[in-house]
């Protein structure tokens, strides 16, 4: 059982990992938003659509899992 739940704890961390380094880039790049804090997009966020939004929901679901099977994996080279 260990093993099974450390080799889909590999796959899923190297999906994770696709899933982060596939996000698209947020764009804000200028000098002003990096010495400010970029606090000017904090109202002006738009809802993320088409890839981008899937992207965010696999990166919820994996980073979720991850958290799961680590918490599992832990319990059980305990026991």
């Amino acid at each position: 059982m260990y093993s099974l739940l450390l080799t889909i704890f590999l796959i899923v961390c190297v999906i994770l990992i696709a899933c982060v380094m596939m996000q698209p880039a947020k764009n804000n790049s200028d000098a002003m938003s990096a010495l400010t804090g970029g606090a000017g997009d904090l109202f002006s966020r738009r809802k993320a659509r088409g890839f981008e939004a899937v992207m965010q929901i696999a990166t919820t679901v994996f980073g979720i899992i991850f958290f799961l099977l680590a918490l599992a994996l832990v319990y059980l080279s305990s026991h």
